[in-house]
């Protein structure tokens, strides 16, 4: 590939990447309007919808061969099985923090979850890191290590957060597959389970969906390109950009979600976590600046 076809990759990494974390940022605007649904059964809803979107995009683009070829036993799927309980492990703990109210600690996982980016990308695949950027990672090390000493506790939520995504990115840039690919498999792979937990939900009468309202049902269908349309994106962002890169634009998705919380759900906004956030945008200038260059 030439030196221009990658730049134009890697700006293209760039818009996905934007838009991938820009959805990702109100998606608690999403699960607040859901949650008369238990996180469980919205979880199910997310990769039932999906799926269905997904085969259907998958017939569209003609990827039925890249779809079986997915499929078959090797590395590449025992790699789509490995991102497969991460995402589902990722979306579960995420759904039921937004509908608990914990949409802070939430945030503080995603601003981790870039740090965490970084380490594997330096010990996987022996990234090197520039001055400016070593600049940005120690001053945004410091605004999560603030924040998460604001938050008085161990943060196991956002800590499993962080890395159950991180190590889901890193299983998808490594499996050969194709941004819409992948993730049908992923969501093909759950969709027994969902079917199977949404069936014994009904019949024991506890199913949410068919039973409040047309418009939570609606909003429950739309489960699947909220969940699909973002992974897309980020999915095609991961195979163009650094891990490096893909690790500071994750904080754009905790930066809107942190100020929703505090402007919108009324989560409070303390001296100290305005300092780790004054810290982290400080941060993610000196990366944008280096994004233009490149």
């Amino acid at each position: 590939m030439s030196e221009t076809a990658q730049t134009v990759e890697r700006r293209l990494g760039l818009v996905y990447g934007f838009a991938a974390y820009g959805c990702w940022g109100v998606l608690p605007l999403y699960f607040k309007a859901v949650d008369a649904a238990p996180p469980l059964e919205l979880l199910c809803h997310r990769v039932v919808w999906a799926v269905i979107l997904l085969l259907g995009l998958c017939a569209r683009l003609g990827l039925k061969h890249a779809l079986r070829s997915a499929l078959r036993p090797g590395r590449t799927l025992g790699l789509l099985c490995a991102s497969t309980a991460l995402i589902a492990f990722n979306w579960l703990i995420y759904i039921n923090a937004v509908v608990s109210g914990d949409v802070l600690e939430a945030s503080l996982g995603y601003y981790i979850n870039p740090l965490v980016n970084i380490l594997l990308g330096v010990v996987v695949f022996r990234e090197r890191l520039p001055r400016q950027v070593l600049v940005a990672v120690a001053i945004a090390a410091g605004g999560v290590a603030w924040l998460t000493l604001s938050v008085g506790r161990p943060p196991w939520l956002a800590l499993a957060l962080a890395f159950s995504f991180a190590l889901y990115g890193l299983a998808r840039k490594l499996a050969p597959v194709g941004a819409v690919v992948g993730l049908t498999v992923e969501t093909g792979l759950l969709s027994p389970l969902a079917l199977g937990w949404l069936w014994w939900s009904a019949a024991q009468g506890q199913l949410v969906f068919r039973t409040r309202g047309l418009e939570l049902d609606l909003l429950l269908l739309l489960a699947g390109p909220v969940t699909a349309i973002p992974l897309l994106f980020f999915t095609g962002a991961a195979r163009r950009l650094p891990l490096t890169t893909i690790g500071f634009l994750q904080y754009l998705s905790p930066t809107i979600q942190f100020l929703m919380a505090v402007t919108l759900f009324g989560e409070p906004f303390t001296r100290a976590r305005g300092v780790a956030f004054a810290c982290i945008w400080i941060a993610l200038a000196i990366v944008a600046r280096r994004a233009r260059s490149l």
